[in-house]
């Protein structure tokens, strides 16, 4: 294929990710990102290193809505009140970037200039439902042709994409849902490892995840995976101060672990016809304050073959791989699926488990 020319929306942890490890990727070229107070746009393509060190520690890195009360930043609530500005008082984020230029509109931005993009990365939050489906209806309203790619995790919002699939279809987007690690990567190995049964009966995904960059880099991240807890949801997660995480994350000597999470690998998997939403389960470890993972991340799929036997299909993750290579490495090779799908016609939602991601 053509060089690729993408954009990323926001520039937290995942947007930031994203950036540095294109740069190890053949075929790809940054050429516009924003946040919610700044975009960078250069058709040429962006200058990522001095973008990275402007946006490390980035406050408020998610684009804002423009909805009437929306609000929603990588950093969630709390985040949005610092509006964008370091506690020092100095500038934040893209603004701070000599390729970067103030604005109160970063996605009607980045869709005005969307005609020369061939995939859009969407590193916003997930603790609004439909945040990133109602971003893609206002490119598809825009008549963008390209690719959208997202690393959610919620379940409940795939059918959020699919009610708006025929508009995506209309537009001529191809849009990969879920498209990180999990849902993503091991959602697609799941795929893979059912392929000798002829019934799963089950499919188990246990991650582990170690933050060397800790919280202050990962705001989102964290503060979305602790809507997993016991106690806890998505509204009360969001409406948390950063001293209440701090807290929380203390309190568990900065390891925190989940169960029977909502994560949308269920949903993913139904839609791929591999087995029920409600026979996949996902759990996993996260430690904010250590390189090492705390746990071995696998994926484990049980089921029946064809000549009557039971047995369990084991995918691993090597400890040494960092959640930026499998988060951000697998989002970049699916935009490439995408990117490769979208050129020969195919449009609508698709999942990890419906395409084999490009290197």
């Amino acid at each position: 294929m053509d060089d690729i020319r993408f954009a990323v929306l926001g520039t937290g942890g995942i947007g930031r990710r994203t950036l540095e490890v294109s740069q190890h990727k053949d075929g790809l070229t940054a050429v516009a990102t924003c946040d919610r107070n700044g975009v960078a746009i250069d058709h040429d393509g962006l200058d990522v290193d001095e973008l990275l060190e402007s946006t490390e520690g980035n406050i408020a890195s998610g684009p804002q809505d423009d909805g009437p009360d929306d609000v929603a930043t990588d950093g969630g609530a709390a985040a949005a009140k610092a509006d964008g500005v370091k506690q020092h008082g100095e500038q934040a984020g893209i603004v701070a970037s000599t390729q970067g230029e103030p604005t109160e509109t970063p996605i009607d931005d980045i869709i005005a200039e969307s005609d020369a993009i061939d995939a859009v990365l969407l590193a916003l939050p997930n603790l609004e439902h439909d945040f990133i489906p109602r971003v893609a209806e206002r490119f598809a309203e825009a008549d963008y042709e390209g690719v959208m790619i997202d690393v959610l995790k919620r379940s409940r919002v795939i059918g959020m994409l699919d009610d708006r699939e025929d508009k995506l279809k209309e537009s001529g987007i191809t849009f990969v849902c879920g498209a990180g690690a999990t849902p993503g990567f091991l959602t697609g190995a799941a795929a893979l490892a059912a392929q000798s049964f002829v019934e799963v009966e089950a499919v188990e995904i246990w991650w582990g995840v170690g933050l060397k960059s800790g919280y202050e880099d990962n705001r989102g991240t964290v503060r979305e995976d602790i809507a997993h807890l016991d106690g806890y949801d998505i509204e009360t997660a969001r409406e948390m101060s950063e001293d209440e995480i701090e807290a929380l994350i203390d309190e568990h000597d900065g390891v925190l672990e989940f169960h029977d999470m909502e994560h949308a690998d269920d949903v993913l998997l139904e839609r791929a016809g591999i087995c029920d939403a409600e026979d996949v389960h996902v759990g996993g470890v996260l430690d904010v304050r250590s390189d090492e993972k705390p746990t071995t991340t696998t994926v484990s799929v049980t089921g029946t073959t064809f000549d009557g036997e039971t047995g369990t299909n084991t995918f691993e993750l090597d400890d040494v791989t960092s959640m930026e290579a499998n988060v951000n490495g697998p989002a970049l090779g699916y935009l490439k699926a995408g990117v490769r799908n979208n050129r020969a016609g195919h449009y609508g939602v698709f999942g990890p488990a419906d395409l084999m991601p490009g290197f």
